[in-house]
């Protein structure tokens, strides 16, 4: 299986790079962020047919959906959003004893309490289905660099936010010991790995980014985990898709 997420930063400006990218790799799971547009400026290419999807959308900001290839699970996905949801930010799929979800954090720039807020409450709501004996993939940009190597030497700045001390213990506190970081787990000492560039001085072509967006799973799905990895030349979001492979 193959479990994938992309901050699309605008899918209508991306939506040829999306449909080239599905048709092409056939992920069985898709969860995307910052949709950016209303559920009927979606474009039509992108509403696949052989995809079950739920696109939460937020005019011109935000919006996350999730998308389950048919015929993958024994079940129908039953698609729902968590009561801390906030500016169509979280989209959840049950599916049985799995539970996936593509998750879009704040970035705090204009309300930082919101952000730890928001974060605060996606911890309780994964310890929760974890009490319940759930099994958990949370993907999607957390907007927080887990620590000093997420972060390139050039980018790292005192208390700048994704980099603040506060949001780096609320991200260990989410993963707790239920969650792996997945992509991290596969490449624990790579100090180039990274999934957002800022869209200026070509510092994607030169690698000086931040890891921002994350698989998140439970130990019992990254124990089958066979790879998790970064496809940095797709697409031309400020965001790089990042996509694990389970057996």
């Amino acid at each position: 299986m193959v479990i994938a997420t992309w901050n699309v930063n605008g899918i209508r400006a991306r939506q040829e790079q999306l449909c080239e990218w599905l048709q092409h790799d056939r992920p069985h799971v898709v969860c995307l962020q910052e949709l950016k547009a209303e559920s009927a400026q979606i474009p039509v290419e992108c509403k696949l047919e052989d995809y079950h999807a739920y696109w939460h959308c937020y005019r011109a900001y935000s919006g996350v959906s999730l998308h389950i290839r048919k015929g993958v699970f024994q079940t129908e996905p039953v698609f729902s959003h968590p009561d801390f949801d906030m500016e169509s930010r979280i989209v959840q799929a049950d599916l049985g004893d799995l539970v996936v979800a593509s998750v879009y954090v704040p970035n705090g720039g204009k309300d930082f309490a919101a952000k730890i807020e928001f974060l605060c409450r996606l911890i309780a709501w994964t310890k929760r289905l974890h009490d319940e004996g759930r099994a958990l993939v949370l993907c999607g940009d957390l907007n927080v660099a887990r620590s000093e190597i997420d972060v390139h030497p050039k980018e790292r700045k005192p208390n700048a936010l994704g980099q603040r001390p506060d949001e780096r213990l609320l991200f260990e506190e989410l993963l707790g010991a239920h969650l792996v970081d997945v992509g991290r787990a596969f490449d624990p000492d790579n100090e180039n790995l990274f999934t957002w560039w800022a869209p200026w001085r070509n510092l994607r072509a030169r690698n000086i980014g931040w890891r921002l967006d994350y698989v998140l799973a439970s130990k019992v799905i990254a124990e089958r985990a066979m790879s998790c990895v970064v496809l940095k030349d797709v697409g031309t979001s400020d965001h790089a898709p990042v996509v694990m492979s389970v057996r």
